[in-house]
């Protein structure tokens, strides 16, 4: 099993550690759909007991991402669509909403945190890292999320978000998709720099909308992917 495995941050636990990092090489399809896994696999690669794989298997398939089959073994799930679907659909409504408070009103503080995540984002374009740019996507929304005073809601968003990042993630693999995610966040941060509603409530709609008719090539693409 070729994982890619980070060392353990402090304060983090063992079992949040062997869920975290299980969780990401399911997201950046190192452990792909359809792939068998298991506990004793884990926790040899880990050098851990088998309760906190157990743990983390367990919270991984209440997220959709793997498939606990009893006296067959555990399975890497494949992308159900109609997921994606709903948790595309509830960050529109949620980020539109947001997004409207955000060109109302925003701390300038976070401003300068939006432009330099931009300017990594571009950075990462050039070096293909598909994971570490999702991740400053996410926070990038994130501090939208924050500035607005609606953290909570982002953290709402995290818990169902898992099926969402994997399309995501397949979507990178094109240099056009990424350029023009980019350039979306330079016009959604413009909106709320210059308090214009109008284009934020277009930009952050085509942004998410986008996925829609992505799922579809997607899914003709990288059909041993999806459900």
């Amino acid at each position: 099993m070729n994982l890619e495995i980070e060392a353990l941050r402090d304060g983090l636990t063992v079992g949040d550690y062997v869920y975290e990092t299980i969780k990401t090489n399911i997201i950046s399809f190192k452990l792909a759909p359809g792939n068998k896994i298991s506990e004793k696999e884990i926790s040899d690669l880990f050098n851990v007991s088998r309760t906190p794989v157990r743990e983390a298997f367990i919270k991984l398939s209440k997220e959709g991402l793997l498939n606990i089959v009893p006296q067959r073994g555990t399975y890497i799930a494949f992308i159900d669509l109609d997921i994606v679907e709903d948790v595309r659909f509830i960050r529109e409504s949620l980020e539109k909403s947001v997004l409207k408070i955000a060109t109302d009103k925003f701390p300038l503080e976070l401003i300068e945190v939006l432009k330099a995540n931009i300017n990594m984002q571009k950075k990462l374009i050039e070096q293909k890292s598909f994971f570490k740019f999702l991740q400053l996507d996410e926070e990038f929304h994130k501090t939208i999320f924050a500035g607005c005073n609606k953290a909570r809601l982002w953290s709402f968003i995290e818990q169902i978000n898992s099926e969402y990042k994997r399309v995501r993630v397949l979507t990178f693999f094109s240099d056009a998709i990424w350029k023009s995610i980019v350039e979306q966040h330079v016009q959604i941060l413009d909106s709320i720099i210059n308090q214009d509603e109008k284009m934020g409530q277009e930009v952050i709609s085509n942004h998410v909308k986008k996925l829609v008719f992505e799922q579809v090539e997607l899914k003709e693409k990288y059909p041993e992917y999806f459900k």
